[in-house]
């Protein structure tokens, strides 16, 4: 069923919420890839533990309409092809976005944004591995796609309130372009159809 699945890609913004070095990287989402699930999606952000696992059930529970399906079990599998950085938020849209290819019902979307603050504090989003290393500060928050509230924060390394709450506000600026790049991906999807 590969032949079917589509394609959409989309290159970081330009624009930059905070200055330089504050662009997301490029985006790809391929959905529809497995025959026999439901629902699937691949989702690419830059070119495993139990602990993530609990953040992302925690994130999705907090949006799925799970009462609308009593005695119904979701199961989310999500394979880590490879880690270029930022892979709790790729994570986080990758789960998003086959819950969307699966038709489950949700409140809102979300999306996962990851900040770095290097040795000086200055503010990375959608770090790379490399970026994430070196940072003195990783930060990646799960936002909604309605009032960009926060629904997960996940956080290594030291920083003050102060810069946790300019990496929030950067997050949250960043993730309407997470979520325009999902309404994008979708009306290519279902226009063809």
């Amino acid at each position: 069923m590969q032949s079917e699945a589509k394609i959409h890609t989309e290159h970081g913004t330009d624009s930059s919420p905070q200055g330089p070095g504050c662009s997301l990287r490029h985006f790809a989402c391929e959905q529809n890839l497995l025959s026999r699930p439901d629902g699937s999606a691949s989702f690419l952000q830059g070119v495993a533990e139990k602990s993530r696992e609990r953040l992302i059930r925690n994130t999705c529970e907090a949006v799925v309409l799970g009462a609308l399906h009593p005695r119904t079990s979701i199961t989310i599998v999500l394979q880590v092809i490879s880690d270029a950085g930022s892979l709790m938020a790729c994570c986080l849209n990758a789960t998003c976005m086959a819950l969307v290819d699966a038709g489950v019902p949700m409140q809102a979307l979300f999306c996962g944004v990851t900040c770095a603050l290097d040795s000086d504090g200055t503010l990375v989003l959608d770090p790379t591995a490399k970026q994430e290393k070196e940072a003195r500060a990783v930060l990646t928050f799960a936002l909604d796609s309605v009032d960009q509230k926060l629904l997960m924060s996940t956080t290594k390394g030291l920083y003050s309130n102060a810069e946790l709450q300019q990496c929030l506000a950067a997050a949250q600026a960043a993730s309407q372009h997470v979520f325009r790049f999902y309404r994008e991906s979708l009306q290519r999807r279902y226009s063809k159809s």
